[in-house]
């Protein structure tokens, strides 16, 4: 029989009945504590239903989502800004459809690459996801896993369901930016983990490095997912963090959690995302593309099956990312192909062109964009921001990129502004310029 993460924590709760097993703020739970909160709170539910709430880093969000399962409903946590309107949209056209049994959770993707989509995961897949980052990672029992991304997107939400497994504390923070509620989630002697998206590793690794580094002989491991992580940033982070296991990972919330590799193994190996995990395979189609099969993979896009069709045939979900796998099986990404510049014939990956950029000395933050120009129809433009005390100059920049890049890929056009647009969840949002 299938055990699905309920049925973990009512075990948990007979095993380690006085372990803590959330803390948030002041408040915490052991595991009887949450068990008996989320059956309580399960009576409040009714079965069968697609029941959406808004999420929080909370306690409460913790024992909502998992009462809503117990009850046996499917949730579906939004994000916590969801303005009104939307929120009643999407409440109606959830009323309207129906899920495949064995569903626990509709997630909305962020909409970097369209508009977004309620992806349907499957209880088999939130245990498979569990299981592939307990082999993939290392987790164990006696780990504090620190959460301080938003709970209704997979890259953090994924990090609850090993935890359950196996009886870990988490510790629920409302982002980093109050860098001293993160550093002091640390304070306690023991064995420590984090997740974070690159955005955010940047921000300590520029603001707080020296802090960061105190947390050597405390963290386990870091994993980072949802963007490329700049070659530099990884360097810097194995430099300051010599002993704990940083890991990239490939996932989505349509493919669950895929591949992972520890960047900290002496090679360092830039947009490596290492082997498939125990539930997971992967394919390279002969255009290059990536596609994906296993366990861990959804179950289609809630209410639209044409859409669904387009991405999973076959019990296999075809990505739209650029990749290869090389002799030892590990994969290689190579960018989304949305976010390909073609310029004159030649194609651009941005991220290629971003990773440079990130390692010069004075740059905070940058994307690369596809803009029009006047003699080539479309062109290749940076936007930078830079740290304080440092200008843009565009032609010590573009000599940069020349030397470690081939000529096309060298931006034709700059521009230094204030701040690059992302998502909430710190993805870098190309859509906003287009």
């Amino acid at each position: 029989m299938l055990l699905r993460l309920e049925d973990y924590l009512a075990q948990d709760a007979e095993r380690y009945p006085d372990k803590t097993a959330v803390i948030c703020g002041e408040r915490s739970f052991t595991y009887s504590q949450l068990w008996q909160q989320v059956q309580q709170r399960a009576a409040d539910f009714p079965r069968g239903e697609v029941i959406p709430f808004r999420s929080s880093q909370t306690i409460d969000f913790l024992v909502t989502y998992l009462a809503i399962h117990l009850a046996g409903s499917v949730a579906a946590p939004l994000e916590k800004d969801t303005p009104q309107s939307l929120y009643d949209e999407i409440v109606a056209h959830l009323a309207a459809c129906e899920v495949p049994d064995g569903t626990a959770d509709v997630l909305y993707t962020t909409g970097t690459t369209g508009r977004s989509k309620g992806v349907m995961i499957s209880h088999r897949t939130i245990v498979a996801d569990a299981e592939n980052l307990i082999a993939g990672q290392g987790f164990s029992h006696e780990l504090v896993f620190v959460v301080h991304g938003p709970l209704n997107h997979i890259g953090s939400l994924s990090k609850i369901y090993p935890c359950i497994l196996l009886g870990c504390t988490i510790h629920i923070l409302d982002g980093i930016r109050n860098a001293d509620l993160f550093f002091e989630a640390f304070r306690q002697e023991g064995k420590y983990a984090t997740f974070f998206v690159p955005a955010n590793i940047r921000f300590l690794l520029s603001f707080d490095a020296k802090r960061f580094a105190t947390l050597a002989d405390r963290l386990e491991f870091i994993e980072s997912g949802g963007a490329p992580l700049s070659y530099t940033d990884m360097l810097h982070l194995s430099e300051i963090l010599p002993h704990s296991r940083l890991y990239n990972t490939y996932a989505s919330t349509e493919t669950g959690i895929i591949a992972t590799y520890n960047y900290n193994d002496g090679r360092c190996l830039a947009g490596c995302l290492g082997r498939p995990m125990p539930h997971s395979r992967i394919i390279i189609t002969p255009e290059g593309m990536i596609s994906c099969q296993g366990d861990t993979l959804m179950s289609g896009y809630i209410g639209d099956p044409e859409l669904t069709a387009t991405v999973l045939r076959d019990d296999t979900v075809y990505m739209s990312d650029y990749g290869m796998l090389d002799e030892e099986g590990m994969l290689h990404i190579g960018g989304r192909e949305s976010d390909v510049i073609n310029v004159g014939g030649f194609k651009v990956a941005p991220t290629e062109v971003e990773d440079v950029v990130m390692s010069i000395d004075g740059v905070q933050d940058c994307i690369c964009i596809s803009a029009e120009h006047r003699i080539m129809g479309r062109a290749v433009k940076l936007l930078v921001v830079m740290d304080d005390g440092f200008v843009l100059d565009k032609k010590k920049i573009a000599r940069y990129i020349a030397a470690r890049l081939e000529p096309y890929k060298v931006p034709q056009l700059y521009e230094q502004v204030d701040a690059i647009a992302r998502t909430y969840n710190g993805k870098l949002d190309r859509k906003y310029y287009q």
